[in-house]
């Protein structure tokens, strides 16, 4: 039977509350469901390098532009894909995976086609439309993720998509530099790497139109007529969830200490807190990407291999602070060179978990809005500690490592507000389903 035409496994809904949801099937991996989801998280690898892109053409597009606009279109792109999370979960339960998928790639490589044009103009809304096509990247993986493959096998595959997305940011950042080096051996322009990505793109989505199941979604069964009321009947059902706000907030705050803390300002309170190079600085925050590459899959599969979501989540989150006191409390030079940096983003892998946790404790119908969802509470939970962050710094230049703890403890008290939270989620691990 041609992979095309393979049809879903079927879902069947718990009555309890209506939130929980147990699958029935597939009990096993089947490789052309794997290929599926394998094409969509190459997808979530995909849209990381080409966001990560911009800020390593920062000179070229300064040169080009004469301001290289970078802060405008990176507020500008999470602004969108923001928004558009909670907005591409509802298309992949109505429709299904095979008719959204190759979709949002093909805006995603429209997006890095227009970009490719040259001037400020297009650059900005090249990649804002990147943002529409991309979110469904990591929303549209993990759907499918949900909905072909074994449900004690979820974790991981979640976990192995981040992965995938922080190979894909080192992939967009070295070799995007070394291929517009003047003095390399292969020079390309910035506009032609764009190009690159424009073609890369659209012969993935001819990838994934091949290979995703055709299946139709949820909508006939579940959602009903397309109408404002059916529109926001999946909303309402994970909004009226109390499980689902805990989950999200829990990932939020989870994710804050190394996306804004590590990666946002963790270079300048090395070199300026700390008085180290900057070199050093940089070379340091790079192993917190690294953590992730290995946290992520590594704690997903410890939470798929013992059914329980919980104990990983809590015992993650505590390394986690741990690491981000001894960070911002233990000097440098007083443990091994990059091992906090290393742990923070070892640990921060439990963040993944909550998305696991978010789907499981919905209805399997409203999975891919469960997924939106989910990245809009992260996404909103930065946006609003970023600001406040920034606040708490000194408005001078030099500041020292009291002003640095001084703006970071709301990330610190995040975390402890995180692992308290846990207390309240829902334990939904295939553990103490099989024991219900």
């Amino acid at each position: 039977m041609p992979p095309a035409l393979l049809s879903a496994p079927a879902f069947s809904a718990s009555a309890a509350g209506g939130a929980q949801a147990a699958p029935t099937g597939p009990q096993k991996l089947q490789p052309l469901y794997v290929l599926a989801w394998f094409l969509c998280a190459l997808f979530y690898f995909y849209q990381y390098a080409i966001r990560s892109a911009p800020g390593i053409m920062q000179h070229e597009l300064t040169a080009a532009w004469g301001s290289s606009h970078l802060g405008l279109m990176i507020a500008s792109y999470y602004i969108v894909y923001a928004l558009m999370a909670l907005v591409v979960g509802v298309l992949l339960d109505r429709y299904g995976a095979h008719a959204i998928f190759p979709s949002f790639i093909v805006i995603t490589a429209v997006g890095c086609l227009i970009f490719a044009q040259g001037s400020a103009v297009a650059g900005v809304g090249g990649y804002v439309i990147q943002a529409i096509g991309a979110i469904c990247a990591f929303v549209g993986s993990s759907y499918v993720a949900a909905r072909y493959l074994p449900a004690r096998t979820l974790a991981l595959f979640v976990g192995l998509t981040q992965c995938l997305g922080m190979a894909g940011a080192a992939f967009g950042s070295k070799p995007t530099r070394m291929l517009i080096d003047p003095n390399g051996s292969f020079h390309f322009s910035w506009e032609h790497i764009w190009l690159g990505f424009s073609a890369i793109g659209l012969i993935l989505a001819v990838a994934v139109w091949f290979i995703m199941p055709r299946d139709q979604g949820d909508s006939a069964h579940h959602h009903g007529d397309f109408t404002l009321t059916n529109l926001l009947k999946p909303f309402r059902i994970i909004f009226s969830n109390p499980q689902s706000w805990i989950a999200g907030l829990i990932g939020g705050l989870l994710f804050v200490p190394t996306t804004i803390g590590a990666l946002g300002w963790g270079a300048s309170m090395l070199s300026g807190g700390e008085h180290t190079s900057m070199a050093f600085a940089a070379s340091d925050v790079s192993m917190v990407p690294i953590g992730w590459v290995i946290g992520c899959p590594l704690l997903g599969w410890i939470s798929d291999k013992i059914g329980r979501r919980k104990p990983v989540l809590i015992g993650g989150a505590v390394v986690l602070l741990a690491a981000s006191l001894c960070a911002l409390y233990v000097p440098v030079g007083v443990m091994p060179k990059y091992m906090v940096a290393l742990v923070m983003g070892i640990a921060s892998g439990a963040a993944m978990i909550p998305f696991s946790s978010m789907k499981e404790a919905n209805p399997p119908e409203v999975k891919g809005t469960a997924a939106g969802v989910m990245n809009f509470l992260v996404f909103g939970t930065t946006g609003v500690m970023s600001p406040l962050v920034s606040s708490l710094m000194h408005k001078g230049v030099d500041l020292s490592m009291a002003d640095y703890r001084r703006a970071f403890m709301p990330l610190i008290i995040g975390i402890v507000i995180a692992i308290v939270l846990s207390s309240p989620l829902r334990e939904t691990g295939w553990a103490v389903q099989k024991a219900e």
